[in-house]
This record gives C-alpha cells, structure tokens and sequence, in this order.
C-alpha cells in the first residue's frame, strides 16, 4: 500500500489535475443546465464507470499496449473523437428551445446519462495515457505489489472524480434554472457547449499518435 505521506501528495496532484475541465465535465455541466442536479449527478457516475474501465485497464496492462501499440491508440483515439464530434454537432443542429422548452422537453432517461456518460471516458485515450504516466510515480515497489497499489491509487482517483466532477454537477444545477429562463444565455450555452465538444473532438484527432517501441 502507498504510505499516507505519498498518497497525501497524490491526492492533491489529482484533485488539481481533476479540476481542470475536459470533455467528461462538459458533458456534466451540460446536462446539469438542461436537467438540473440530478440528470448531472447521473452524469457523474456514468463518467467514472468509465473511468473504472480506465483503472482496470492499467492494472491489466492495457495503458502500456495503447502507448506502445499505433494501432491500438489510433483505434480509441478516433473513436473518442468522433464520439466528442457527434455530441457537439447533435447540440448544435438540435432544435432551437425558447424559454420554457426545456421544462416541457422529453428529458434523457436515467440510462442514456449513465451510458453516455460513460462513452465519453472510456473512449478517451487520454485517462488511460494519463494512468500510465502518472500513477507509477507514486508506486513504491518497496511496500507490496504494485498490481495492487495502482488500484488503490486509481480507486482513489475515481473518489475525487466523483467530488470534483459532482461538485461542478451540483452548480450547474443550481444556474440551470437561470440560464433556462433566460433565451439569450440559453442560446450562447448551446453553442459554446456544440463548439467545444467539437473542438475536443478534432484536437483528439488531430493528436499525435503514440510511438510503438517495440
């Protein structure tokens, strides 16, 4: 296991590095404006089902074959970008809501949130690339497996997610109402939203792909 001093300084680094925002809080915040806390907290843990897959998938090796594998990188790193695409052109082509449309709008069931929150971590490269450069700094062979010790470290991880990525849920929530009733930031929020999802999608795309080394 990780001594209490490491896993002090690890938890810092990810609480900081969580906060920065990238596609998983986008999409979090985007549906925490349109369907308030809840919709967004459902978000929230779709995401981080996406990120156990992430986890798992460093402990089983898996980060090591996406670096060193072109193709298997290329793979994932297209299908995440396409899937960014998709949500930020089905935001911007989607009907124009006027104030009070939102309120009387279909709203996205418990399991497409959870599903599509979960697509948009599990097909992004850039956790699993994050995991294997990150984590091992903090694994002390010393102290026992280091199997083991990446699980705690990215179990961990997935905790803060939760509180972080919950926390910019809940205040997306709290604004949803405002910016609901009011068209003109609704409209800004939809395009801002449409654009930046698209801009993730091509910068993922546009990425240099990883160098097989052997």
């Amino acid at each position: 296991m990780p001594s209490l001093s490491t896993l002090a300084v690890y938890v810092v680094t990810a609480t900081l590095i969580l906060l920065v925002p990238g596609p998983a809080v986008l999409y979090i915040v985007s549906q925490g404006v349109r369907q308030g806390p809840r919709a967004a907290v459902t978000a929230v843990v779709g995401i981080h089902a996406g990120t156990l897959v992430q986890v798992a998938a460093a402990v089983a090796g898996l980060s090591w074959l996406l670096l060193n594998s072109s193709l298997a990188f290329t793979v994932v790193k297209y299908a995440g970008a396409a899937y960014l695409i998709y949500l930020g052109v089905r935001t911007l082509i989607g009907r124009s809501r006027e104030v009070g449309d939102l309120a009387a709008a279909t709203p996205k069931s418990t399991r497409r949130l959870l599903g599509e929150g979960f697509l948009v971590n599990v097909l992004n490269p850039k956790p699993a690339l994050f995991f294997l450069a990150f984590l091992p700094q903090f694994v002390d062979p010393a102290r026992g497996a280091p199997a083991l010790q990446i699980t705690v470290l990215g179990l961990v991880f997935v905790l803060l997610g939760l509180c972080t990525d919950g926390a910019y849920g809940l205040l997306a929530g709290v604004v949803g109402p405002w910016l609901r009733g009011n068209a003109r930031a609704l409209r800004a929020e939809r395009y801002a939203v449409g654009t930046t999802f698209i801009g993730l999608g091509v910068f993922t795309a546009l990425s240099p792909s990883a160098r097989r080394t052997g």
